[in-house]
């Protein structure tokens, strides 16, 4: 067989057709597959152009997050001053510790040697470690020397945080004031809370690159700049506030009372020159604190007021004209309003004048003045004078209204109970500004908690003649004869008075007492009120005269002399009657 001339190889020499080799899909098929092969080609080269060359922000984006990082910067928390320059909150250096969980590198040593410096058990301090997450906190606002200790040990994938912590250096004797922070150093209580958005500042931030163990390496820029906190500057005086601390302790502990409070006015600004409380707590340990400890009583807790509301009955019915210091009132033993029945708890005369009325607290002839007035003028009174209303919360937080019904439910009874303080409950806040119309001779104000510059707006309530006249009767109170000879302060006159009050327990009056007293020195040009409550006092004595009138005397003594208020009569020895005339309650 002759060869293939290569002309005709060059040509190609054509297979014999085979079923097995014939194509039995259609050709658009195969057409078909490539152009979406081609497409997605397409789609993808577009893709990439687009991230790579119009819009890189994603693709850096996703190449920073591998080692940089935004960290934020504290801002200084402001200080809290007293009205005089001293520091009574201030924010201290201190240090977070901080783990990547992915990046611990810790022997058994090591391990043991940080939880002993972080006061931490080893199990605790383990499970933290183990924890999920980028950035884990083991212990937050630690001492920079201990953190300083931490960081020694140069445990990769653990760090230290610039943070603050805040300091009271006055402790527990003004904690009911200026409250507390929590760990992230915002307020929670006092005025810390009610200043929170002034006192706090604003957080700034800044762009840093870390290594593959997430140690910064390199600062990139500042993205913004912290802005510290506004300073406060307070009405509160440190030195009459260590007097009212200091005593009313004392109070509570010989009468073994439940419980204690204390505030002092100034009457001619309306500032809040000092607040206590007992029990109290130490602001600057977090650990265990008593949450009964930590509630302001001045502003949260509310009591029946007991006599010291009669002088605002009698003063209402001096200011109608029905009645003055002089006139005379029938005082029988008992008053019978259906099947209630009012009476004093010690006897007096079958009739009293108005003064002795207040001088002696009798509940029967405050009744007798009562039943002279109309429901509805007793209670704008009462509202007046702020009784029944809430402070504003900016002005402190947990202030509470009490109880005051409206006139128009109240009965007979009702109205003859409430013009002695029963059947009304107030907070001690609330009964030291209302004696601001005895004061300032009719008028009210508001309170503040900051120093004041600009004079308070006054708000007229009585008239000027009836305070003074109150004033002067008021005064007897705490001379002989009065149920408060013990509220007597050496070289100055006194005006005030007691109230003794049963507790109000599930609807029912028991067997325990709230002892309190109001006053105001000197009360021939007041200058500060002092109104003291002590809880179920239990050491024998019970009466406001007895047990929270001695300590009026000795906070007013020290306050007026701190503020430097001349002495307003002779200096002579204090006379103490040997059994001074007690409260009815």
């Amino acid at each position: 067989m002759r060869a293939p001339s290569r002309k005709a190889a060059a040509r190609g020499v054509p297979f014999s057709p085979s079923p097995i080799l014939a194509v039995q899909l259609p050709a658009w098929r195969s057409r078909f597959v490539l152009f979406v092969l081609f497409a997605a080609f397409v789609v993808l080269a577009a893709r990439a152009f687009w991230l790579q060359a119009l819009t890189t922000d994603f693709l850096q984006k996703k190449g920073e997050s591998r080692y940089a990082r935004t960290l934020e910067l504290p801002a200084v928390r402001g200080k809290i001053f007293d009205r005089n320059g001293e520091v009574m909150a201030t924010s201290l250096p201190a240090k977070g510790i901080w783990a990547i969980p992915d990046a611990i590198e810790v022997t058994p040593d090591k391990l043991k040697k940080l939880a002993q410096l972080l006061e931490i058990s080893v199990p605790d301090l383990q499970k933290k470690l183990d924890a999920s997450g980028n950035f884990i906190p083991i212990k937050r606002q630690v001492e920079p020397e201990v953190a300083d200790q931490v960081l020694a040990l140069a445990i990769p994938g653990i760090y230290a945080r610039k943070e603050y912590k805040r300091h009271y250096p006055s402790g527990q004797i003004a904690s009911h004031i200026l409250g507390f922070t929590n760990v992230d150093d915002a307020g929670l209580e006092g005025i810390e809370y009610s200043h929170q958005k002034d006192l706090a500042g604003q957080t700034g931030s800044r762009r840093v690159i870390r290594d593959g163990k997430g140690r910064v390496i390199e600062d990139i820029a500042y993205i913004r700049e912290p802005q510290d906190g506004r300073d406060l500057t307070l009405s509160i005086d440190s030195k009459i506030q260590y007097i009212a601390f200091t005593h009313l302790k004392q109070a509570v502990e010989e009468n073994k009372a439940k419980a204690g409070a204390i505030v002092v006015l100034d009457v001619q600004t309306g500032e809040v020159l000092a607040l206590a409380n007992m029990p109290t707590f130490n602001p600057n340990v977090r650990e265990g604190r008593n949450v009964n400890h930590i509630r302001n009583r001045v502003f949260t807790d509310t009591y029946e007021p007991g006599s010291t509301l009669k002088p605002f009955t009698v003063a209402l019915g001096m200011d109608k004209g029905f009645i003055s210091p002089d006139t005379v009132l029938d005082t029988p033993k008992k008053l019978v309003f259906g099947s209630k029945t009012i009476g004093d708890s010690h006897a007096h005369a079958a009739t009293m004048s108005v003064a002795q009325i207040i001088q002696e607290s009798s509940n029967v002839g405050t009744v007798r003045v009562a039943q002279k007035l109309q429901a509805r003028q007793m209670w704008d009174m009462f509202t007046a004078v702020g009784y029944g209303q809430a402070l504003p919360r900016s002005f402190f937080p947990g202030a509470v209204a009490g109880r005051l019904k409206p006139y128009k439910t109240w009965q007979p009874v009702e109205q003859a109970t409430m013009s002695y303080g029963h059947g009304i409950s107030v907070s001690l806040i609330q009964v030291a500004r209302s004696y601001m119309i005895f004061a300032r001779n009719g008028e009210i104000i508001p309170l503040s908690f900051q120093k004041v510059t600009q004079p308070p707006q006054p708000q007229r309530v009585i008239t000027e003649k009836t305070a003074i006249q109150m004033r002067e009767m008021m005064e007897r109170v705490v001379g002989p004869g009065g149920t408060a000879p013990y509220a007597q302060v050496r070289g100055y006159r006194v005006a005030g008075k007691t109230g003794t009050a049963h507790k109000v327990e599930a609807g029912r009056y028991v067997n325990k007492y709230v002892a309190s007293f109001v006053g105001l020195a000197p009360a021939s040009n007041p200058r500060i009120i002092i109104a003291v409550m002590i809880d179920e006092p239990a050491g024998g004595k019970h009466f406001g005269g007895q047990v929270a009138a001695p300590v009026f005397a000795n906070v007013a003594s020290g306050t007026l002399r701190s503020l430097n208020v001349a002495p307003d009569t002779s200096v002579a020895n204090v006379i103490l009657p040997a059994a001074p005339v007690t409260e009815s309650m």
